[in-house]
């Protein structure tokens, strides 16, 4: 009965959402247009957090309006949908597949886990320079899924809380996922969108996404202490076992690396490194050869898998997220098309006129921050990036905004269990296999340790550089 009162109150609330956003962009002097476009795009976001496993059917029907009120024609659907990023993540989801087909990711995995094997601290330490390595190279999502993994073997095997150990792994993959262009679906967005590369990301997102993740390891071993000196006193009594972690549920399991995969794995990431010099040496358009490198690599790996090829694309790639993206990117286009953004970003222009840089760089952040722990990253960057593109045209703000969207959209994430992909897969992992539950508010009071400390990091990083 509870659950349908719960139902129902959403139902209610939910039409509430696009009339309240139309009837203000209304009073704000816009018009019926703007007025129609901001409430499907705002329907889109309300749907989705109001009703997750329905997010693509609001985005279809969100698509279905914008047409019929004129707001959209197939032309600017094709335009606005962001094929090029869309195309990358595929591209990417295929190769990941393929590898952990090869079980590459667990084998390292297991391999570097070992070397923690006496002391909790130094134990912690790699974990989460792992999570923060595997999601820069690969993607927050793989990473969490086999570090997780990991961290529920662990703690299975030393009968200590399993909480702490995944908190702990999720920060540093959510403060990793920043480090390059790859580790995660907003990154991809401001690469394509600012005309970043990755040696761009490798300049101006790793080092504080490095410096980030010792400052978070650094607090976290004090917000846990208790729990850490738990695991410490189990490890050492457990030390003369030599039994690898990752194995503990199945000895038997082949610890061999696969070389294809290996070389698979290496030869696309040296692409995506060395894509600008690649561009730069064949007079190609800027990141071309981002996307040209994940095509490569998908057909590489299509051809190895051969007769498994069709089944590595249809149940590998998540095809379900994609097509949201794709809708949800054309309904935030139309926002562009129909003047929304751009009278957004007049707004903007002239309130940070009068503010210094490193004031619009920490409002701006903070913004994108609060609506990324509290709505999506993805949504709200994606929200975003038309405005800056905008300001940025129009000299109000400098290119370091693209950066601090960045940060504030995978930094900021670890502020609530909604505030990144690797959040709620994490979550899910444990409850599915019912070994713990976390509420909001368990999960906020560390999450302030994990916000706050990568973002005073990305903040002066962003004031000195």
């Amino acid at each position: 009965m509870r659950s349908i009162g719960h139902e129902g109150l959403k139902g209610i609330v939910y039409p509430l959402i696009p009339l309240v956003a139309g009837i203000m962009t209304l009073a704000a002097g816009l018009g019926t247009a703007q007025a129609i476009a901001m409430a499907v795009f705002t329907g889109i976001i309300g749907g989705t957090l109001l009703f997750w496993r329905f997010r693509l059917a609001f985005a279809m029907v969100g698509i279905f309006v914008l047409m019929g009120a004129g707001l959209m024609d197939v032309v600017t659907f094709i335009e606005f949908a962001r094929i090029d990023v869309i195309a990358f993540l595929l591209c990417m989801m295929t190769v990941i597949g393929f590898l952990e087909e090869r079980r590459f990711f667990e084998v390292v995995v297991d391999r570097v886990l070992t070397l923690g094997g006496g002391s909790a601290p130094k134990l912690v330490l790699i974990l989460m320079l792992m999570s923060a390595l595997s999601a820069a190279l690969v993607d927050e999502v793989t990473s969490i899924l086999f570090m997780m993994t990991s961290v529920i073997t662990l703690a299975g095997r030393f009968q200590v809380p399993l909480i702490p150990l995944m908190l702990i792994t999720v920060f540093a993959t959510n403060i990793g996922s920043s480090a390059t262009v790859v580790g995660n679906p907003i990154g991809v967005m401001i690469a394509l969108s600012s005309g970043y590369g990755f040696l761009d990301f490798l300049r101006w997102a790793t080092p504080p996404a490095i410096i980030a993740t010792l400052v978070t390891y650094a607090a976290c071993t004090l917000y846990y202490k208790k729990f850490l000196n738990e695991l410490d006193l189990k490890l050492k009594a457990a030390k003369e076992e030599q039994v690898q972690f990752a194995k503990a549920n199945n000895p038997r399991m082949n610890n061999r690396l696969d070389m294809t995969a290996l070389m698979v794995f290496l030869g696309v990431i040296g692409g995506l490194v060395l894509h600008t010099p690649i561009e730069q040496l064949f007079g190609l358009k800027k990141n071309t050869m981002l996307i040209g490198v994940a095509m490569a690599g998908a057909g590489t790996v299509l051809l190895l898998e051969r007769e498994k090829a069709r089944d590595l694309v249809e149940k590998r790639v998540d095809w379900w997220t994609l097509t949201f993206f794709m809708l949800f990117f054309a309904s935030v286009g139309t926002l562009r098309y129909t003047g929304v953004t751009g009278f957004i970003s007049g707004a903007l222009t002239s309130a940070f006129g009068r503010m210094g840089e490193f004031a619009v760089i920490s409002v701006l952040y903070s913004i994108v921050g609060f609506m990324t722990a509290f709505m999506d990253n993805v949504l709200a960057v994606a929200f975003w990036i038309p405005v800056v593109q905008e300001m940025i045209g129009s000299g109000a703000i400098s290119d370091k905004v693209w950066w601090a969207m960045l940060f504030a959209g995978t930094y900021v994430g670890n502020l609530t269990m909604i505030g990144s992909t690797a959040n709620i897969v994490a979550i899910g992992m444990i409850e599915r296999q019912k070994l713990g539950h976390v509420t909001f508010l368990r999960w906020l009071k560390p999450g302030l340790v994990g916000a706050l400390m990568p973002t005073a990091v990305a903040i002066l990083w962003l004031l000195l550089v």
